[in-house]
């Protein structure tokens, strides 16, 4: 396990693309930056989202760190606390512009001519994906919204969340395997 005293010599090595010194990095400072996420973020999921990316960050911008301007582990728990403060940020400004889902539907006429049981289905289906969307973190719904009621791609919807594509895809991917395992677990199965 790497100490303290090991994390400079291994940062110049991750600055010349050495995975194995950034998996030594990796294990010996995960637990302390995803606690840091954690307590800035509240969630564990968000955290660890957040943790990937700023490790992300860490393996891209390795070069970039100075070891006269402070030790590796400040330069990560700082790479870590300002991707968990951006991730609060957007949560307030997306949670104050994000438009619930049904109130499209909602504008939509009846439909007259459909048989009493019918519509109760289709009702209790309705409410059994409201409540599996509500269930979802934030950045999966506003993704799985954004690709299935407005048809976006990925691209487009890593630009409209202001996230990195790679994101923007995880948000999807994972959203609909929640979403999945959600509906089945309320009797809703594949057609």
């Amino acid at each position: 396990m790497a100490t303290a005293e090991d994390l400079p010599a291994l940062m110049a090595r991750v600055a010349l693309g050495d995975r194995a010194a950034f998996e030594r990095v990796y294990r010996a400072t995960c637990a302390h930056l995803y606690s840091i996420a954690l307590r800035t973020l509240r969630n564990e999921q968000k955290a660890d989202e957040i943790l990937q990316e700023a490790y992300v960050n860490i393996w891209r911008q390795a070069a970039t760190f100075d070891a006269r301007a402070g030790t590796p582990m400040t330069w990560m728990i700082n790479v870590v606390r300002n991707k968990a403060i951006d991730a609060v940020r957007s949560r307030r400004t997306e949670s104050a512009a994000t438009v619930e889902l049904d109130d499209a539907a909602d504008e939509l006429p009846a439909d007259a001519a459909g048989e009493p049981g019918e519509l109760l289905e289709n009702s209790l289906a309705k409410a059994r994906v409201q409540a599996c969307m509500a269930g979802l973190p934030s950045s999966q719904r506003q993704a799985l919204a954004l690709a299935y009621y407005r048809g976006l791609v990925h691209t487009d919807i890593a630009a409209a969340m202001n996230a990195p594509l790679g994101t923007a895809k995880g948000w999807v991917r994972r959203g609909l395997e929640q979403l999945r395992a959600c509906l089945e677990a309320v009797g809703m199965r594949q057609a």
